[in-house]
């Protein structure tokens, strides 16, 4: 388990996967990852974490506001959609394919995504609280 609230240290070595913790969309989106994570690129924290609350801080306004996905590398926050492909890119499998929707404007991505980031508590069971990572899945985690 890591116990640090330095995402801007971490980022530079790997990609912060930030997440609604609370949402079960995005929450079994973090094992999928995981699974075909076969490089260790990347690390997770829910935007309900200390870690994670504590650098959603230090993002600009509009990035404070987001309540779904947020990619943190080495040198930018990516988030909606673009967060999505980037991550897609990075799996196991051809899940690199997901690349060609960079051939589609963000606007209108970001549009889909908010349509589905809109109703994804009503399409899926909404958690009271953050699921609890297993003892071989703590390790990707920061609290």
């Amino acid at each position: 388990m890591k116990s640090t609230n330095n995402i801007q240290i971490l980022r530079k070595t790997k990609f912060i996967i930030l997440f609604d913790g609370l949402c079960s969309f995005c929450d079994s989106s973090v094992p999928f990852v995981i699974r075909r994570d076969l490089k260790n690129r990347f690390l997770f924290a829910s935007l309900q974490s200390i870690s994670g609350s504590e650098f959603m801080k230090t993002q600009p306004k509009f990035i404070q506001q987001i309540d779904s996905l947020i990619l943190a590398t080495d040198s930018k926050v990516y988030y909606k959609s673009t967060a999505a492909i980037k991550i897609a890119i990075q799996l196991k499998g051809f899940w690199f394919l997901v690349g060609i929707f960079y051939i589609i404007p963000t606007f209108l991505r970001d549009k889909v995504y908010d349509f589905i980031a809109k109703r994804r508590n009503l399409w899926f069971e909404k958690h009271d609280t953050c699921k609890i990572p297993t003892a071989k899945e703590k390790n990707k985690f920061l609290f």
